[in-house]
This record gives structure tokens, C-alpha cells and sequence, in this order.
């Protein structure tokens, strides 16, 4: 049995395969080694899927593509791995964005960008990552992502940015004030997925050009401060995240806008990671 697994910030997608077929997909929260310790992480896998797994047999490789996994981490990563799967023989830790780019491309060259919770791209050669633009997180980078556009978005209600009325409308639906969003921001664990789940509401809001034009503007700047940098607009572009696929005419606009088209856009890259590994 092989497990794969594809982990954001916010959830994490587990596909058990066996022979190229899918025998149970499972959703738990979301892993990140740069937020989170090895015991949490630990703790995280045994809660929600161990338990679901007791019948499915043994586990013997494991392919995780995570947030956060870079270098550095992939050794804690498979640590805990292995800790959880004693019989899992072969353990590949790797990062999101090689994930995202073998489910886009396969063995094609392209530029792969994750547009979710958090954001990330690369250039990527058929094989390996040739490419990648450091992102640097919400508070540095991740322009595109949700976590920023939930950034943009509050800045600009409080600030004159957006109308009153869209403000207010905003504090009603979520039964939010100004001083618990300083809260959750500022105090709380995980403020990225708080800024980043602000999107539900901007979605439904989208008549409100304003606003539209605030997630365009957050968009164009992924395109400029990332995508860009690689130089290669011979290349197809490619992307996964939820802010991706619910977004998808927006972010058509902005790549236009920046002499971009895009050539594929999915959800979720587990479809593809099954069948490029399988």
C-alpha cells in the first residue's frame, strides 16, 4: 500500500493507493514543519488518520508533499514518518511546490504556482525544480495567496479602502469587531488561515468592483515578484490552490495583464500526483 499525502496550511489530502487504484482519500488539517513541532505533527497524523487506517493494511511507501518542507525540514518530517509507519520501507519527503509541479506538468516543463493559504511557484524542467522563488511567508511575501488577500482585504476595510457598507456587512456576517481581528491576528496561533478564510466572504462579494480590483491587484503582484523572475514566458503556467480554482477569472485578468496565459488550473494536485506516481 502506498500513501501519498499533499499538506497546506490549512489541510492536508491523504490518498492510500494500491496497485495504481484509490482505496480511501481522507482530509485532516493542515501540516506545516515551519509552524509546527514534531510531537504536534506526530499528534496531528495519529488523531485523524491512523485510527482510519487500522483496516486498510500495511503501509509500505510514503510520498509527502508538504508546505514547509523545505531542506531543512525533511528530515523531521520523515522522522515522524516513520515514527507513525514503522513498516513503511521507502519515505519521500518533498516540497508542495515539486508536488504541484509534477501534477500539473508530469514530465513536461512549466511554471508551477500554488495559490492557497500560503503561495509558491517554481520553474520546473520536466524533473526537478530548476527554479524557485523564495516566498517568505504572509508577513514577507506570498503575494497571490489568500493569507495576504485577507491582509489586503482588512487593511482596506479599516482604512477607507473599500465602502463602509462592505465593512460593515463583513462584521455582521462573521460576528467580528476590529479588536478581536487585532486578536486573532496578533495573539492567536495560525493567522494566516484566519486572514486566509476572510476569502469566503470576498468571494461573495466579487460584484463590488472595488473589491474585484483588489484581488486582481493581489494576483498581478504574484506575477511580478515571482513569476517574472524566471524569465521564461515560452513556458505554460500552471495552477493549484483553492484561491486558484475559485478565483480563476480573476486570476486569468492578472496573467493577461502580465503577458501571462494560464494553461491549467486545479483544485487539488492529488489527481494528478496519483496518476504521475502510480
Amino acid at each position: 500500500m502506498k500513501l501519498i499525502a499533499d499538506s497546506g496550511s490549512t489541510k492536508t489530502d491523504w490518498c492510500l493507493t494500491d496497485g495504481g487504484e484509490v482505496k480511501l482519500r481522507i482530509c485532516g488539517q493542515g501540516i506545516n514543519p515551519f509552524q509546527q513541532n514534531a510531537d504536534v505533527i506526530e499528534s496531528v497524523i495519529k488523531d485523524e488518520l491512523v485510527s482510519r487506517l487500522d483496516d486498510a493494511g500495511v503501509i509500505t511507501e510514503i510520498e509527502f508533499y508538504g508546505a514547509g518542507c523545505r531542506d531543512e525540514k525533511i528530515a523531521l518530517m520523515e522522522g515522524v514518518l516513520h515514527r507513525v509507519f514503522a513498516n513503511a520501507g521507502r519515505v519521500e519527503v518533498c516540497s508542495d511546490v515539486l508536488g504541484a509541479a509534477r501534477a500539473l506538468f508530469g514530465g513536461g516543463p512549466g511554471i508551477a504556482c500554488i495559490l492557497g493559504t500560503g503561495a509558491n511557484s517554481c520553474l520546473y524542467d520536466g524533473g526537478r525544480i530548476a527554479a524557485n522563488v523564495p516566498p517568505l511567508g504572509y508577513i514577507l511575501g506570498d503575494e497571490g495567496s489568500g493569507a495576504v488577500l485577507g491582509r489586503l482585504f482588512i487593511n482596506a476595510l479599516f482604512k477607507g479602502g473599500l465602502p463602509a457598507a462592505l465593512r460593515d456587512g463583513f462584521l455582521a456576517e462573521t460576528g467580528l469587531t476590529l479588536a478581536g481581528i487585532i486578536n486573532k491576528v496578533y495573539r492567536e496561533p495560525m493567522a494566516n488561515r484566519f486572514l486566509a478564510s476572510t476569502s469566503m466572504f470576498i468571494h461573495k462579494h466579487l460584484e463590488n468592483s472595488e473589491l474585484r480590483d483588489l484581488v486582481i491587484r493581489n494576483f498581478r503582484n504574484f506575477f511580478k515578484r515571482n513569476v517574472n523572475l524566471y524569465g521564461r514566458r515560452d513556458l505554460p503556467v500552471g495552477a493549484v490552490g483553492s484561491i486558484a480554482f475559485y478565483y480563476q477569472s480573476e486570476l486569468a485578468e492578472a496573467a493577461e495583464a502580465e503577458g501571462y496565459n494560464i494553461n491549467k488550473v486545479i483544485k487539488s494536485p492529488m489527481e494528478g500526483l496519483v496518476r504521475v506516481k502510480e
